[in-house]
């Protein structure tokens, strides 16, 4: 959905994982109160341009300052070293996966009327809400509008924030949810999903009919939002988001990778069979092999997979959010 914050969140949610950080490069000081004024009040003109209301505007800047830990944060963003295996044991825990057979028969009957109307499965529904936010345990602490105005005048990448703040207000003024609530990381990834603001404009639903998008705290909306984020993504409902695959031996490496695309069939013919399932002879995949040569492998189904990644463009998280899915909802 966002860059590499998606992953990184992941990866956080449970465990801290081993990481070498970049040294951080030089930020604006705190000092600089009179600069980040007039910052605001410059997205304060262009929000009121934009029909945004002023009580609105008054509301959500109230208290508002530059937030040192926020810069600090995206300026440490960790590089990741973990392989394929040490991602996999650390994401798609034990632990994550009894929390989440709990929750799915608690809301499997929600679930099921999200699938009905965005013809998407709960897997993919409960992987994602699993690995963004830890099913809604770990969604962020931080003022949405602090930390993007924050990013926003700090400028490594001032136009992406500016948007997204403005985003931001925009819903702020829908009336989705009071200023209070809006919370999220310190990237601005809001709620339980961890959608960025524009993607709330894009995505999120009033699934439980309130009036009110609320990926904060409702349930029915959370999981109707994802759905209707991977509906719209591309999803197709009869397809899998991939299988575990069997290669046949002196299998050449080369082969595999998202974007080298076959039909079932024509995998079938060079000795590539998936294990456990039946997939259409038409249906079009790539093999991917997350831990290299000699590793695991799987069939990862076009547009599904790809449905995914558009979420969050790595690999590994939509390997882990399949296969989570797959396990919380046997």
């Amino acid at each position: 959905m966002l860059n590499r914050r998606t992953l990184l969140a992941a990866a956080s949610a449970v465990v801290t994982a081993p990481a070498f950080a970049a040294p951080p490069t030089a930020a604006k000081p705190a000092a600089g109160t009179d600069s980040f004024a007039a910052f605001v009040a410059g997205v304060k003109a262009d929000a009121r341009r934009l029909g945004i209301r002023q009580a609105t505007l008054d509301r959500a800047f109230a208290g508002v300052k530059v937030n040192q830990k926020v810069i600090e944060l995206d300026r440490r963003q960790p590089e990741f070293t973990m392989t394929w295996d040490q991602y996999r044991s650390r994401i798609v825990s034990d632990a994550r996966i009894a929390r989440g057979r709990e929750l799915y028969a608690q809301h499997r009957a929600l679930l099921a009327r999200v699938t009905e109307r965005f013809r998407v499965p709960a897997g993919p529904i409960m992987g994602i809400w699993g690995l963004e936010s830890n099913y809604g345990q770990s969604s962020g602490g931080y003022n949405v509008i602090e930390a993007l105005a924050t990013l926003a005048w700090e400028g490594r990448r001032a136009a992406f924030f500016r948007s997204e703040l403005m985003d931001a207000l925009k819903i702020l003024d829908s009336g989705d949810v009071p200023h209070e609530k809006m919370i999220g990381s310190y990237a601005g990834a809001m709620g339980q999903p961890q959608f960025m603001p524009d993607s709330f404009l894009k995505f999120a639903v009033d699934f439980s009919g309130t009036g009110k998008r609320d990926i904060w705290g409702d349930v029915g909306d959370v999981f109707g939002s994802v759905a209707n984020y991977l509906a719209k993504s591309g999803w197709s409902d009869r397809l899998p988001w991939g299988v575990p695959a069997r290669l046949p031996g002196g299998f050449d490496p080369a082969m595999a990778g998202r974007d080298n695309r076959k039909r079932i069939e024509d995998w079938a013919r060079l000795g590539v069979q998936p294990v456990r399932a039946a997939l259409p002879a038409d249906a079009m995949a790539a093999v991917i092999q997350p831990g290299g040569p000699g590793g695991e492998a799987f069939l990862a189904c076009h547009p599904n997979f790809l449905a995914i990644r558009r979420y969050n463009p790595s690999d590994f998280y939509c390997l882990s959010v399949g296969l989570i899915g797959d396990r919380v909802t046997a």
